[in-house]
C-alpha cells in the first residue's frame, strides 16, 4: 500500500471488506492487509488514551502512517464495516506485557478472536497470562 494513491489505497481497502464476507478465513485475511502497511513505531497525532485526537479510518488511510494503535483501529473499523461482522463486539485493549515491558494494541472480536498480535490472529485464551490490561475501547461503527 505504499505507492499506491490515496484512491487505491481506499479501493483496496473497500476491496478488502467485500471479499470478507465470502471468505474462509477472513481474520487471517485481514491480518495479512494491515500486516503490509507502512509502520512507524509512534504515531504523534493519535493518542490512543483520547478518543477525540483519533482520526477517522478513511482519514488513517489518507494519511498512510500506521503505527500499532493505529492499525488496530483499522482493523476494528475494516471488521465492523462488512456484512459479516456488522454486529459483532469489537474491542482494542491495551496491554502491557509485565515479562517485556512491552505495549500491545490488541484487537478483540466477540472476546474470541484477537488480531494485532504476532503475525496472525489468536485464540483470546492463548493470550499470555503475563498480559495485564491497561486500557480498553470499544469501538463502534465510524459514521
Amino acid at each position: 500500500m505504499t505507492e499506491l494513491t490515496v484512491d487505491r489505497r481506499l479501493s483496496a481497502w473497500v476491496e478488502l471488506r467485500k471479499s470478507l464476507n465470502n471468505s474462509d478465513d477472513p481474520l487471517t485475511q485481514v491480518a495479512e492487509f494491515w500486516g503490509h502497511v507502512p509502520f512507524t513505531a509512534y504515531n504523534k497525532s493519535v493518542d490512543p488514551y483520547n478518543q477525540r485526537s483519533w482520526p477517522c479510518p478513511w482519514e488513517i488511510i489518507s494519511e498512510n502512517v500506521y503505527d500499532d494503535f493505529t492499525t488496530a483501529i483499522m482493523i476494528g473499523y475494516t471488521l465492523l464495516l462488512t456484512e459479516k461482522f456488522a454486529n459483532s463486539h469489537v474491542e482494542i485493549k491495551t496491554m502491557v506485557d509485565k515479562d517485556q515491558k512491552k505495549l500491545y494494541n490488541l484487537v478483540y472480536l466477540d472476546n474470541e478472536d484477537v488480531l494485532n498480535f504476532d503475525t496472525g490472529p489468536i485464540k483470546a485464551q492463548d493470550i499470555p497470562d503475563s498480559f495485564q490490561l491497561e486500557n480498553l475501547v470499544i469501538l463502534q461503527r465510524p459514521r
